[in-house]
């Protein structure tokens, strides 16, 4: 019959779990607060009915204006405000666009 100390091979016992770098406190601090800080924007988001923006891409076809994409695309809005989101979207500094060109169109 075996006892109970013969069962165990030397050198495995139990230790705490460790890094072999230290942290020092003000770097968990910083850590523990911009995980902190991302859960809580994440929540915020959540609570106010947001999602992350998603877009969506439309290839300018001929006769295309950014008036006619945008109240094709958002009937139900303020087809100007419309327009202004999308050459933001682009980077767009007059409404001028030409057939071929893919837009980015903003959720």
């Amino acid at each position: 019959m075996v006892s109970g100390e013969q069962m165990y091979a030397t050198g495995y016992g139990i230790r705490p779990l460790r890094s072999a770098r230290q942290i020092r406190p003000l770097g968990r601090l910083v850590a523990v607060m911009v995980l902190a800080l991302s859960v809580s924007l994440g929540l915020a988001v959540v609570a106010h009915g947001g999602t992350a923006a998603v877009e969506t891409t439309v290839v300018v076809q001929p006769g295309d204006t950014i008036w006619s994409i945008a109240a094709q695309r958002y009937p139900s809005d303020d087809t100007r405000a419309r327009v202004e989101d999308i050459e933001r979207a682009n980077g767009l500094s007059s409404p001028m666009i030409e057939a071929g060109e893919t837009l980015r169109l903003p959720s």
